[in-house]
């Protein structure tokens, strides 16, 4: 019994081991029959006739839109909530503003106590610090912030360097986008004006005056760094004689409007006064320009020559007579002085001999080619009492070396171009300056002590920074100071011949033009011997 009982459990075993294989290969020949063949695409269970890959890819676009949807209403809200609180922070500034102009006015403020006073208080302190509103009594001409100008196509700039240009053209980006946030917020505040300057802003019909930024004339901006960005912006009507003067001040924060002005310059003369001596060609060659800018365009200054010693006086008056004849222009005085040239002396002499009144004076030397808007930009930049204009002039290369690759060198007119190699900004230089008389008298004049060349224009600038008026110091583009040879002579001091040999020096050519004169002789070398080597080797 125990042998057979053996033998039953071994059969039973190998049974059960047979039927599990036998399964196994059932499972596995299921396994191979359902399985799609490489060709076929994956079908979704359940869903019969569908491609897997379709549906997949349907889903997955369903839940990034539905994510995408969420966040773009979450930023919604966000952009709400931020317009919002812009929106309250706009409000307080205006309301800070108005209670500002109520205090200057002396007009009682009663606001919402509850204004973030000490946010409001920093922004207004900045503009007070800075020289928006009145001058700052400053120790020497290094430490005055010039501005840049610049109009809808071009920033005309001072901080040159080697890779640097006089002027920019195409504005780089963020430059463009910052003058052009603040162009249009002059616009703003034109277009928009506040109760008090609706009835200036509008015309003779009593229709509002809306201005376009094709309106833009022009503008200058500075930037101090501890204060903030200045902006002075002008607008005009082609049909009207009146500017929009637009002043704004950024404290490192958002846009304020400081004051808008209304600036008729239709009956502003301009005395250009003039010192001389010999050099009646460069007088010819300045009366040309002011017969073309002055009396052609212009039609509001008047000239006035103050020469020096005999030499010369006699074809300077005809020079003077043929003008008048030929134009019918009388507006001018010649005053001869027997005495040594000092030009300081002979600017005095031309401003105290003005006898009408109150005028804008243009203190300009005979080298100086100047178009009829810098006439209205220096009626613009000056104020009895308020302000006085140093515009910096761009001052020509020699022509002769400039154009040595020409066989002619053009004429003056198409040399006026500010380009890197063609000149550069004199901003070393203060004898060109727009002032009014008044202010010039009051600050007691030239140093007349200085003799010879330079100094002179130094002293006035400084006894400027020194007193109340705000100093305009900016590039000017419609300003150019003509080449010519100068000489520094043994009867100048120490100081005036550094000076003047500096002058010379930076008035001849750019640094590559320069730098092709000191290394002409290494140039002709090397000429030679590549002329050399071709002849030498003519199948080479």
């Amino acid at each position: 019994m125990p042998r057979r009982g053996l033998f039953l459990q071994g059969r039973t075993r190998w049974l059960l081991v047979g039927l599990a294989l036998v399964f196994s290969l059932l499972l596995l020949m299921y396994l191979l029959e359902c399985a799609p063949t490489s060709e076929q695409n994956v079908s979704l269970p359940g869903i019969p006739g569908e491609m897997y890959s379709k549906e997949y890819y349907q889903a997955l676009l369903q839940e990034q839109e539905e994510h995408y949807k969420s966040r773009a209403s979450s930023l919604k809200r966000q952009i709400a909530q931020l317009k919002q609180e812009l929106q309250e922070m706009s409000e307080r500034l205006r309301l800070a503003q108005e209670k500002k102009l109520s205090v200057a006015n002396g007009v009682a403020y009663q606001g919402n106590k509850d204004q973030p006073n000490d946010l409001l208080e920093f922004l207004h302190s900045q503009i007070d610090k800075a020289e928006v509103i009145a001058g700052a009594k400053l120790a020497s001409e290094y430490a005055v912030v010039p501005f840049e100008s610049f109009n809808a196509m071009k920033v005309y700039q001072l901080e040159m360097g080697l890779t640097r240009h006089p002027e920019e053209k195409p504005t780089r980006k963020d430059r463009r986008d910052e003058l052009t946030e603040v162009i249009e917020a002059g616009l703003e505040v034109i277009n928009n004006p506040e109760d008090d300057e609706e009835e200036e802003q509008d015309n003779r019909d009593g229709d509002k005056v809306m201005f376009s930024e094709t309106d833009f004339l022009e503008g200058y901006y500075r930037t101090e760094r501890d204060k903030g960005s200045h902006y002075e912006l002008f607008y005009k009507k082609q049909d009207v004689q009146a500017y929009r003067h637009v002043t704004l001040f950024r404290p490192f924060g958002p846009l304020m409007k400081v004051k808008v002005e209304t600036e008729d310059t239709s009956k502003t003369l301009v005395n250009i006064i003039v010192p001389l001596s010999d050099r009646t060609d460069a007088f010819a060659q300045f009366l040309q320009t002011y017969r073309d800018v002055c009396i052609q365009q212009d039609k509001r200054t008047y000239l006035t020559v103050v020469y020096f010693g005999d030499d010369g006086l006699l074809e300077v008056k005809t020079l003077l007579k043929t003008l008048e004849s030929e134009t019918g222009f009388r507006n001018y005085t010649l005053i001869p002085l027997k005495e040594e040239f000092n030009r300081g002396r002979g600017l005095e002499v031309g401003a105290h001999t003005w006898n009408k009144g109150d005028v804008l004076l243009f203190f300009c030397d005979v080298d100086i080619y100047f178009t009829a808007g810098f006439l209205d930009t220096c009626r613009l930049n000056a104020r009895p009492g308020k302000k006085v204009f140093y515009p910096v002039v761009f001052s020509l290369y020699n022509p002769a070396i400039v154009y040595a690759n020409q066989e002619v060198t053009p004429p003056v007119e198409q040399q006026l171009v500010h380009k890197k190699d063609s000149g550069f900004w004199r901003d070393f230089g203060f004898g060109m300056t727009c002032q009014y008389r008044s202010d010039f008298l009051s600050i007691g004049g030239f140093d007349l002590e200085v003799k010879g060349w330079g100094g002179e224009d130094v002293h006035l600038y400084r006894k400027y920074l020194h007193g109340d008026l705000i100093v305009v110091r900016t590039p000017v583009p419609g300003l150019f100071h003509l080449w010519h040879e100068k000489l520094c002579v043994d009867e100048l001091t120490p100081e005036q011949y550094r000076m003047c040999i500096q002058s010379k020096a930076m008035n001849e050519a750019s640094h590559p033009h320069l730098g092709m004169l000191v290394f002409r002789d290494e140039i002709e070398a090397h000429l030679r011997k590549q002329a050399f080597r071709i002849n030498d080797n003519p199948d080479a």
